[in-house]
């Protein structure tokens, strides 16, 4: 019976440090999903990964609106959405590798810029190219474990900003990690 214990702690643990190595990009950094920011710019500095999260950010004279095929990105053809999302929070999580287009559904926004072109990779690690704002912090302790480098590298100007939401769900991901591999540890050796 212990050996079942163990391996369905293991596998909780597993679930639970998959979603703690995902990274939260919010969409345009600091300025958000806005008419001002530079997509291309803030793109280039991202590394999408599957199981990471978009997050946007904006006020109420903006949308986002999901495209189904690059036509329509390039074309700003809003005709036949994916997916429309107006709460000025949205998250959409980046659930299989791929590329993903997103525009404002205001009139007139997505010809002016306000377009984005995510490319999703493979892969659960966070990307040495994230900041701390956007990939989670483990203690130094855990890193030979994990069998990681680091998961974190200086900001840049491009990076998402941090948000207190979003440090306090990492920081809570990051302990439940940490609480269910030390009970499956104390469980596996008894």
């Amino acid at each position: 019976m212990g050996h079942k214990n163990t391996i369905f702690l293991a596998l909780i643990a597993t679930l639970i440090a998959k979603e703690a190595f995902a990274a939260q990009h919010v969409v345009g950094g600091s300025q958000g999903w806005d008419q001002s920011t530079d997509f291309k710019s803030w793109t280039s500095g991202q590394t999408f990964k599957v199981g990471d999260k978009l997050v946007f950010k904006y006020s109420s004279f903006h949308s986002v609106v999901e495209l189904g095929n690059e036509s329509a990105y390039k074309n700003c053809d809003i005709s036949s959405p994916v997916q429309s999302l107006s709460t000025g929070n949205d998250v959409v999580k980046l659930d299989k590798p791929g590329t993903r287009y997103f525009t404002c559904g205001t009139l007139g926004h997505c010809s002016q810029g306000m377009k984005v072109k995510i490319t999703i990779r493979k892969g659960n690690a966070p990307s040495p190219a994230l900041s701390p704002a956007t990939s989670p912090s483990l203690s130094p302790s855990l890193s030979p474990l994990l069998s990681s480098t680091s998961l974190s590298s200086p900001p840049s100007s491009s990076s998402p900003t941090n948000t207190n939401a979003s440090s306090a769900s990492q920081c809570f991901t990051s302990f439940m990690f940490i609480v269910a591999l030390s009970v499956t540890i104390m469980v596996s050796l008894f």
